[in-house]
């Protein structure tokens, strides 16, 4: 019992860092693809976008920041579809990262579902706290869309 507690507490910094969507891996940073994908992204090209992390995710498929990347693109191209398989494929690599489970609340408000948003509102208090930025913004969105959909 105390040797798994000490291996948690260990690792537990590490987890952190992993779920934060503002440190990019020294991986992600040395994969080619990937770095061209965000340069896409931060141009609003969306379909680059997802051409460069398709291929980048192809080398390495075990990536949630990829596939919340390809997620976040496809989402901006109104493919729900593939932007959920994509948010769910990150969340089921990473369960705590920040990054996804923002932008499967944003999804989640596109298509109506308040609860599964508000589901992931809850999930990132637990992992970051009220005051991290992706708390903040998913939950300035919720409140938006709920004074927006008043009855």
């Amino acid at each position: 019992m105390k040797k798994t507690l000490a291996a948690c507490l260990i690792a537990l910094p590490f987890a952190c860092l992993a779920a934060d969507t503002e440190w990019t891996p020294q991986v992600n940073v040395q994969n080619a693809d990937f770095v061209s994908g965000k340069k896409a992204v931060e141009a609003g090209n969306w379909q680059a976008a997802v051409e460069a992390f398709t291929r980048a995710a192809k080398s390495d498929p075990r990536n949630a920041d990829i596939h919340n990347y390809l997620g976040y693109s496809y989402r901006q191209m109104e493919r729900l579809d593939e932007a959920f398989r994509h948010y769910h494929e990150a969340l089921r690599l990473e369960p705590f990262h920040r990054g996804a489970n923002e932008y499967i609340g944003w999804a989640y408000l596109k298509t109506n579902q308040l609860a599964k948003a508000e589901e992931h509102l809850a999930r990132l208090e637990k992992i970051c706290g009220k005051s991290c930025v992706e708390f903040e913004k998913l939950g300035k969105g919720i409140a938006d869309y709920k004074a927006k959909n008043k009855s």
